[in-house]
């Protein structure tokens, strides 16, 4: 008896049904998600370490008085009201205020002379480029040594130069009155160059093709500066401003090299006063709540500044 196999007929292989067009843009946005965290990861995670991480551990330890050797104890917001009722935080948030309002205008008029000089074609332009952009990468504690010398009320360049015209020269920095400004003249020689920069590469994006059609038109320096130029530097105006007064905020090392924090504190600055709460009097818990106030200042004025932006700022 024989057996005929029984052979089965091939089938169609199942097709599966095409994804819904929602369902490819959430996927699709995912993949782009992805992509974008990878190329962000080598940048997030030292912020992560280095910033965000100091910065919650200071807010707890703002919570606390602890002079960094016995155990913290815990106070809530006692550190924080602390400071407010205390007169000499007032007093170096108005020095700081004080740097701050003679340091800006000054920092950019002066950076934005040079950048129109150099702007133009005049013989060396670069080297005399790379010759102001040299105290910028000058260690602080040099500037201030220097400045602290030239400034000496007996033995001082500045005084000596004074006394041949006939002026008798300040104290700079052992007469209150004259103790923060010589901290802002000091500030404003070394960020000059910086200034410079920023505003340097501003003024090459302009086109020239407007400044010449503003002279055929019969428009003299100034009118070009006020009308073409300052609004086309707009945005690097802006990123100067912003950076500027981050770092005013945080005037700390030629206050301290120059001057201490005096005479009398007239030159006692923010964070030198955060620097003495941890150092001098052993109180971490104040240092970081004032940290944290000063924090809150900076990023209130920032985010302001960013606001105000769009009624100034020309990005066109």
């Amino acid at each position: 008896m024989t057996q005929t196999a029984v052979i089965a007929e091939p089938t169609a292989p199942a097709t599966s049904a095409p994804p819904k067009p929602g369902k490819r843009k959430r996927a699709k946005r995912w993949r782009y998600a992805g992509t974008v965290l990878l190329f962000l990861l080598p940048s997030a995670i030292p912020l992560a370490l280095f910033t965000l991480y100091p910065m919650v551990g200071a807010f707890w330890v703002s919570l606390h008085q602890w002079n960094l050797l016995s155990p913290m104890q815990w106070v809530g917001f006692q550190n924080y009201l602390d400071l407010l009722g205390d007169p000499r935080t007032l007093r170096a948030f108005g020095n700081t205020l004080y740097y701050l309002l003679g340091y800006l205008p000054l920092v950019y008029v002066g950076g934005l002379l040079l950048a129109l000089a150099l702007n133009a074609k005049i013989a060396g332009r670069n080297l005399l480029r790379g010759f102001y952009f040299l105290p910028v990468v000058t260690s602080w504690i040099v500037v201030a040594l220097m400045w602290r010398w030239l400034l000496n009320p007996t033995v001082g360049v500045v005084n000596q130069a004074l006394a041949w015209v006939g002026v008798d020269g300040p104290g700079w920095w052992t007469d209150p009155a004259w103790a923060m400004p010589s901290i802002i003249l000091a500030s404003v020689w070394k960020d000059l160059g910086f200034v410079m920069i920023i505003l340097l590469a501003g003024l090459q994006a302009i086109p020239q093709d407007l400044n010449e059609a503003a002279t055929v038109d019969g428009a003299g320096w100034w009118r070009r500066l006020v009308s073409i130029t300052l609004p086309m530097l707009s945005p690097s105006t802006f990123f100067v401003v912003v950076i500027s007064l981050i770092n005013g905020f945080q005037v700390f090392d030629q206050a301290y090299a120059m001057t201490g924090g005096g005479p009398a504190g007239a030159t006692e600055v923010v964070v030198m006063r955060v620097y003495d709460l941890t150092f001098r009097y052993g109180s971490a818990g104040e240092a970081s709540a004032l940290s944290w106030m000063l924090f809150a200042v900076v990023l209130g004025i920032t985010v302001v500044q960013i606001r105000a932006q769009k009624k100034w700022v020309n990005y066109a």
